[in-house]
């Protein structure tokens, strides 16, 4: 029983992150990239402050606040702006299926920064992760007019900042609770995007469904799914719980399909394919030796 659980608790997660690119695809046009990440970074923060304060978290939140902030910017704030910004040109399927790279940049962003050693098969897993990342973008990326060039490079962007912010966190916040953690990022992301989102705030606010769209994206795709990850981790154990990521594009393309009237191109299933093949390479998620690598670290 418990297993179906968790079972059913990694299919819900990854149905919800990957309908958060549809909700921004919607709602971004009507409120723009900054008001409508402030919302949601804001309400997110609302829903999760109680919690965080039910189990005593608040002092550790402030004591660590500096390297918060940071996990704010670079795990909320930029990354979720990016996606915004780029999901009023780009389907939100594309926008799932390139957010499928965030491992790859985060293995990456290991190497360089914290000298974290590669194997081969990480190597191959990142040049054919990337390769993935060229198919799926090949016929987008045009800087001329009307061309999808630079919300193209705002995904890729947004997925690095990802990948930075998973090794921040790795540095320097291995010790703190990960609700703390989710909390206090969306808590200083919303305090950082504030002065963007006043400027940009739109003159007429938007109807009620797209209202709808804001408030599901905030609480179910933000506050809940945060929820729902860090119960996962703590049930399962991290190297389990990070298997979303192979399924959040799936929900993503099929969310827009389905809701979003979006076309599921072979080039998109293709792209997808090859950046998660290259994934599980790098993260050592397949094969013998990475089969007793994610072993030893669920020990």
């Amino acid at each position: 029983m418990t297993a179906r659980r968790d079972l059913a608790d990694l299919v819900l997660l990854a149905a919800v992150w990957g309908a958060s690119f549809l909700l921004m695809r919607l709602a971004s046009p009507a409120f723009g990239a900054f008001a409508l990440i402030e919302l949601r970074v804001g309400i997110a923060a609302l829903v999760l402050l109680p919690v965080l304060a039910w189990q005593g978290g608040l002092a550790v939140a402030r004591e660590r606040s500096a390297a918060l902030a940071f996990v704010g910017f670079t795990n909320s704030a930029l990354p979720f702006t990016l996606y915004a910004w780029a999901l009023t040109t780009l389907p939100a399927g594309f926008a799932a299926v390139a957010n499928a790279s965030s491992p790859l940049w985060a293995a990456l962003v290991a190497f360089l920064w914290l000298r974290d050693r590669l194997s081969a098969a990480a190597v191959a897993g990142l040049v054919l992760g990337f390769a993935g990342v060229a198919v799926l973008s090949w016929d987008k990326a045009s800087f001329d007019a009307g061309g999808a060039g630079w919300p193209v490079l705002a995904c890729i962007g947004a997925t690095l900042s990802y990948g930075v912010a998973a090794n921040f966190t790795k540095r320097h916040l291995s010790a703190v609770a990960p609700l703390a953690v989710a909390t206090a990022s969306q808590f200083f992301a919303a305090v950082m995007l504030l002065p963007f989102a006043l400027a940009t705030w739109p003159p007429r606010l938007p109807g009620t469904a797209v209202w709808l769209a804001v408030v599901a994206l905030a609480v179910v795709c933000t506050g809940f799914a945060y929820f729902l990850y860090f119960r996962l981790i703590a049930r399962i154990g991290p190297a389990r719980a990070i298997s979303v990521t192979f399924l959040v594009p799936l929900f993503g393309m099929l969310w827009g399909a389905w809701l979003g009237g979006e076309r599921i191109t072979w080039q998109m299933l293709w792209g997808c394919a090859i950046i998660l093949l290259g994934t599980a390479l790098a993260n050592g998620l397949i094969g013998a030796r990475g089969r007793r690598s994610v072993e030893t670290r669920r020990r």
